[in-house]
């Protein structure tokens, strides 16, 4: 059967609900009657905290949308949930419940779809006019026909735009002085909030990714195993994995390992994992390189119902496979393998780590300094694109002996040691433990005195964490996950006196907006502490090829900005 021919499971958009995997479709429900105006985070505080409704998930259909979506681990509470919420007063509004109904498997969907519009014929027709390269290369290098320079000009123009609409949102919630502020930056800097620096990047764009996650799957067509990228998105219709052999982005040391690894799957019985009925075994490998030749294969498969013992022959096999067999070429220096089961009932995963081979973790040099690497730890994925990345966030901080500084999210550290030399003391904080236990032994490695890091999420220990530092002068550099900082988080900083500037880190600059947006609100109730605004910011592309770059901002007290501008335009 190949990939195209569907399996009774493909038939039938509603087959998930029968698996035994939790899903937070299965027990969802739908809530009417809400407030004009109110918080995400709130209603879950009312449902959670003040109704002890115990729910896992809470989605609106769309943005501005009167009503939402709220899910549970099981039928018992959904079932207290419609009874509880049915008829209640919440902010002056009456709230209605009832059972919703849950959403079709968007892959099976699509399939259906297809199959009874003549679209397919197009699909198929366009699909033979494209090569599967092509195909990889549109997923995840869209602009490799583009001339370097004109990439850099397009990513320079497309952070102009965020800027902008950043400087929209920000004049609609300001008054008072910080009206007067925006105004005035808009003028001067033609609709930006402030001075866009002309973007940054590295000499080497090609080869320059440190670690990728592959996909283990089929091929569109032959139907084989193949380990690399997926050609299109699940709710797109396909789940074919394309090869990366002619991705310009990826280390030949990566492909070395794929391809081997590709051997070993096909000369074992466990088929690869299907991300529809959830059947298989090989899900992702993920491999982890440093400029000083260090190279950590992670290879992640779901057990299934494999026995312990099973699974420990598996691991004496690529042992084997690594250390003497055809494995051999790829030089790996870490090897592990990675349990990757499905979220269960309760919304737990189970993730685990099991060391193979090699060394623990791997070592990588960034800005003279050396910096340890367990698997799942964060690192920049472009390790001389960061070095770029880091210069500009000292350059724009402009730290001194008198600063204490905040590294936010500090993942191994690198952030807080490059500042080091130029801080009177560090202090990061992280909530994967791992990185921390790394960031501990990278303090160490490179003789540094005055760093500190702490395990935990930033909304819970930045304020016992603040209340540590001893210096006059608290600069704070945020580099959160793609979806920003949290809102707890952001309002410790604002209220934070100390803090005097901020330097935040974007990989995704349009979600960062709200961010932005809140750090400069007008004081309110909720908003203490004097608005922060952005008084430069430059764009460092770690990216080539891709559509994706980093965005550095520097932020600052409103009364430090304006003093600042009064002085220079005297």
């Amino acid at each position: 059967m190949t990939s195209n021919e569907p399996t009774e499971v493909e038939k039938n958009p509603y087959a998930y609900l029968e698996r035994a995997d939790f899903t937070s479709e299965k027990y969802k429900i739908e809530v009417h009657g809400l407030p004009k105006y109110y918080g995400i985070g709130e209603f879950k505080k009312l449902l959670n905290e003040k109704l002890e409704l115990q729910s896992c998930k809470i989605k609106p259909p769309k943005r501005s949308s009167g009503w939402l979506y709220v899910s549970f681990r099981n039928e018992e509470n959904r079932r207290k949930a419609i009874e509880i919420l049915n008829g209640i007063l919440w902010k002056n509004c009456t709230l209605s419940a009832q059972i919703a109904k849950p959403a079709p498997d968007p892959f099976v969907k699509r399939r259906l779809e297809e199959e009874t519009t003549k679209k397919r014929l197009k699909l198929d027709k366009d699909d033979q006019n494209t090569s599967i390269e092509d195909k990889v290369k549109l997923t995840t290098i869209p602009l490799w026909e583009m001339p370097y320079p004109s990439q850099l000009e397009l990513k320079q123009k497309e952070m102009s735009l965020i800027l902008s609409t950043i400087c929209k949102q920000m004049l609609k919630e300001s008054k008072g002085d910080l009206l007067e502020w925006l105004n005035h930056q808009k003028t001067k800097y033609h609709g930006l909030p402030c001075e866009l620096l002309p973007i940054l990047s590295t000499d080497t764009i090609t080869e320059y990714r440190n670690k990728c996650e592959f996909t283990v799957g089929r091929s569109e067509k032959e139907n084989e195993v193949v380990i690399g990228f997926r050609l299109s998105s699940y709710a797109s219709g396909s789940t074919a994995v394309g090869p990366i052999d002619n991705l310009c982005h990826i280390p030949n040391t990566m492909k070395v390992v794929v391809k081997v690894l590709e051997e070993f799957i096909k000369n074992t019985e466990l088929k690869p994992f299907d991300p529809v009925d959830h059947s298989g075994y090989w899900r992702q490998v993920t491999v982890r390189s440093t400029l000083c030749n260090d190279l950590m294969v992670i290879v992640g498969m779901h057990p299934q119902d494999l026995s312990s013992e099973k699974l420990g022959e598996l691991q004496l096999q690529l042992k084997t496979f690594f250390e003497t067999g055809n494995g051999v070429q790829a030089r790996v220096t870490s090897l592990y393998l990675q349990i990757m089961k499905l979220k269960s009932v309760d919304g737990k995963s189970e993730n685990n780590f099991y060391h193979i081979s090699g060394t623990k973790y791997i070592e990588e040099m960034l800005l003279g300094m050396k910096f340890r690497i367990s698997p799942q730890a964060f690192f920049q994925v472009n390790t001389l694109g960061a070095e770029v990345l880091y210069k500009a966030a000292i350059d724009l901080a402009k730290p001194t002996v008198d600063t204490a500084l905040l590294d936010i999210c500090c993942g191994t550290g690198t952030i807080g040691l490059a500042f080091s030399k130029y801080c009177g003391e560090v202090f990061g904080i992280e909530m994967v433990e791992d990185a921390i236990k790394d960031a501990k032994e990278n303090v160490v490695a490179n003789e540094v005195s005055n760093c500190e890091f702490f395990v935990g999420k930033a909304e819970d220990v930045l304020s016992p964490v603040i209340r540590r530092t001893t210096k006059p002068d608290i600069i704070a550099v945020v580099d959160p996950p793609r979806a920003g900082l949290h809102q707890r988080a952001l309002l410790t900083m604002r209220k934070a006196k100390k803090l005097s500037r901020l330097i935040y880190i974007s990989c995704d600059p349009r979600a960062a907006a709200k961010n932005l947006v809140d750090l400069a609100r007008p004081v309110s109730k909720q908003y203490t502490g004097e608005p922060m605004v952005p008084i430069k910011a430059v764009a460092v592309d770690m990216f080539p090829y891709t559509k994706h770059c980093e965005l550095v901002l520097c932020l600052e007290r409103l009364s430090t900005a304006m003093k600042a501008r009064d002085c220079t335009e005297r």
